[in-house]
């Protein structure tokens, strides 16, 4: 590498440098549990929260590296399996095994459930987008692939200013904004047509399947003929009698 070669700062390096300019202590943190926080989120730029950390009496902020998880890269509903099952007329708290004299109601459920199936069948696919969560959101934006070498790299930073009630704003980079806007396109054509968006998925997943197959089978046949001519290069020497 060339001595005048210029480093790259990463978000987190810039936004530290910053807040130090502004005579404020920059502190890494890491949230170890979101459920006991009293978070508010701040709706302005960098430079309004600054203000509003200064008018707080702020005197130091909490930094916080984001990092791109693989996980984005599925779809998520942000429904949990218990607000789904309610959202389905079923109660989450139910065993399941109740006798013939059943009080709770889990047999209608049943046979509620078994009639609606029914009718599924006879009249096509019926989905919800609940039901797509952990599909593979390249098979919907095969562009969003390219970002698949970023994960684990730092994609921006959170920052908090600390009190009874916390202040907070999420600063991204470029690149990631680029991303997140990508798996929101992907997510809005799922939860329009459920039903249209597996069937684009799965005719994605089928072609590319098909197309790692053909380059596959191509491969072989090139290793073959590579074969070929390396034996018709060099035949076996005659024996002298």
């Amino acid at each position: 590498m060339a001595k005048n070669a210029k480093v790259q700062k990463s978000v987190y390096d810039e936004v530290c440098a910053y807040i130090s300019k502004q005579k404020l202590l920059p502190i890494p943190v890491q949230t170890l549990n979101e459920e006991v926080e009293a978070t508010r989120y701040f709706g302005g730029d960098l430079k309004e929260f600054i203000v509003a950390a200064k008018s707080l009496g702020a005197k130091s902020i909490f930094v916080e590296t984001l990092y791109l998880e693989d996980d984005e890269f599925y779809y998520d509903s942000g429904i949990d399996d218990e607000e789904y099952l309610a959202m389905n007329g079923a109660d989450p708290s139910c065993c399941c095994c109740c006798g013939d004299d059943c009080k709770c109601g889990c047999k209608e459920d049943k046979k509620s459930k078994k009639a609606k199936v029914e009718e599924d069948d006879e009249d096509g696919i019926w989905l919800e987008p609940e039901d797509l969560d952990g599909l593979d959101l390249t098979l919907l934006k095969p562009e969003m692939a390219k970002f698949m070498d970023r994960v684990g790299e730092s994609c921006g930073v959170r920052l908090t200013v600390p009190g009874v009630d916390h202040l907070e704003i999420e600063i991204f980079a470029d690149w990631y904004d680029e991303f997140a806007e990508m798996v929101d396109e992907a997510s809005e054509i799922i939860e329009e047509d459920p039903v249209g968006a597996l069937e684009d998925m799965q005719a994605a997943f089928e072609a590319a399947e098909k197309e790692a197959l053909e380059a596959e089978k191509a491969a072989k046949a090139a290793d073959k003929a590579k074969g070929v001519k390396k034996i018709a290069a060099h035949p076996p020497k005659s024996s002298k009698k």
